[in-house]
C-alpha cells in the first residue's frame, strides 16, 4: 500500500489528459492575470521558508486560500500527519477541478469558494477551528471590502497559538493584518519571482 507521501506525489495527469502544474498555472494566468498575480509558481525556498515555523505534530487542520496548481499543497501534505487534514480554497472552478483530479491523497479537499466564508467551509469538514491558513491571494487587488472580511473571518477562525502564514509581492498586505494581529513575523525571500514578502501572524 502506497504511503500518505506517496499518494500526495501521484499524479494522473497521464491518464487524465490534465496539463501538467507549469502549463495549467501558465493558462489561468492568462485567462486572470489578477487574480492568478504572477506568471510563475513560488519557489522551493519560498515554501520551505515560509512553512519553516509550522508545529507539524500539532497540526490537525490546515487551511489553504488560492491554491493554484498545488504548488504548496503537495509539499504541505508531505509534512502532515496521518491524521491531519488540509483544505484548499480557491474561487478559480479550473483550478479546484485539477487539484481533485491530480492529488491523490483521502486527507485532501479541494473547495470551490470564497476565502471568506472559511469558518463555514471548515465547520461543513467537521472541525471547530483551524490550526494554520496560508495564503498567496493578492489582497491588494481584491475587490473593495473582500481583503478586511477575509483577514477577519481568518482571524475568527484560527485556534489560540495558530498563524496566518501569507506571502505576497506588496507590503501593502500588512495593512490587513494589523487590525487583527498583533505578534506578526516578517521576512523576505530573494529567491522568488518576483521576491516576496513572508508574514506570519500569530494568534495569541
Amino acid at each position: 500500500m502506497p504511503s500518505s507521501t506517496t499518494a500526495a506525489r501521484k499524479s494522473r495527469t497521464d491518464a487524465t489528459g490534465y496539463p501538467s502544474p507549469g502549463q495549467m498555472f501558465f493558462q489561468q494566468f492568462l485567462k486572470h492575470p489578477v487574480m492568478v498575480g504572477s506568471i510563475i509558481p513560488s519557489s522551493g525556498k519560498l515554501i520551505r521558508k515560509m512553512l519553516g515555523p509550522v508545529d507539524w505534530a500539532n497540526t490537525k487542520l490546515f487551511v489553504e486560500y488560492g491554491p493554484g496548481v498545488g504548488t504548496f499543497c503537495r509539499p504541505i501534505l508531505e509534512r502532515m500527519a496521518p491524521d491531519a487534514k488540509l483544505i484548499a480554497i480557491d474561487t478559480n472552478a479550473d483550478f479546484c477541478d485539477y487539484l481533485s483530479h491530480t492529488i491523490v491523497d483521502s486527507r485532501f479537499a479541494a473547495v470551490n469558494g470564497s476565502a471568506a466564508d472559511v469558518q463555514k467551509i471548515v465547520r461543513d469538514h467537521g472541525f471547530d477551528h483551524a490550526d494554520y491558513v496560508l495564503s498567496g491571494l493578492p489582497f491588494s487587488t481584491l475587490p473593495p471590502g473582500v481583503g478586511p472580511a477575509i483577514a477577519q473571518a481568518t482571524h475568527d477562525v484560527l485556534r489560540p497559538g495558530g498563524a496566518f502564514l501569507v506571502y505576497q509581492f506588496s507590503p501593502k498586505v500588512k495593512d490587513f493584518l494589523v487590525p487583527h494581529w498583533d505578534n506578526i513575523d516578517h521576512d523576505m525571500e530573494w529567491w522568488n519571482v518576483p521576491p516576496a514578502q513572508l508574514y506570519w501572524a500569530w494568534k495569541d
